[in-house]
């Protein structure tokens, strides 16, 4: 599993940590039941506090990316269906996406092909 990190950047380590782990699972990378690195493992491979691995994994739990078994590990739980939670917290976040770029100056035509070419490169993979 690659992971890339920027140390440097005003985002929490935990939450690009988070963000890397769901793009994997979307893009196929990672497969629904795989195991995940132990918390201890990654944490070393990335030069990071144990800890930050750990809320990283507690918060994908809670969000349903991934569960966790005290003899298995964290592993891949993809979801077969999008509930309505989700896609309420979904148009949310793509409602300010959208405001965002229409104050920007971005053509809706321009924004909706981005946003295109985004959902079918993650999909392919």
């Amino acid at each position: 599993m690659l992971i890339n990190l920027d140390y440097s950047s005003d985002i929490p380590i935990y939450v690009q940590l988070r963000n890397e782990i769901v793009k994997a699972i979307g893009a196929n990378h990672l497969k629904d039941g795989e195991a995940l690195p132990t918390v201890r493992a990654l944490a070393n491979d990335l030069h990071v506090n144990a800890m930050t691995v750990n809320k990283t994994y507690a918060i994908l739990k809670q969000e349903g990316f991934i569960e966790i078994d005290r003899r298995h590990g964290a592993k891949v739980k993809r979801q077969g269906s999008c509930s309505l939670r989700y896609q309420k917290k979904l148009e949310s976040e793509l409602e300010l996406l959208a405001a965002e770029a229409n104050a920007k100056g971005m053509s809706e035509a321009d924004f909706l092909k981005m946003c295109q070419s985004f959902y079918t490169k993650i999909a392919k993979r």
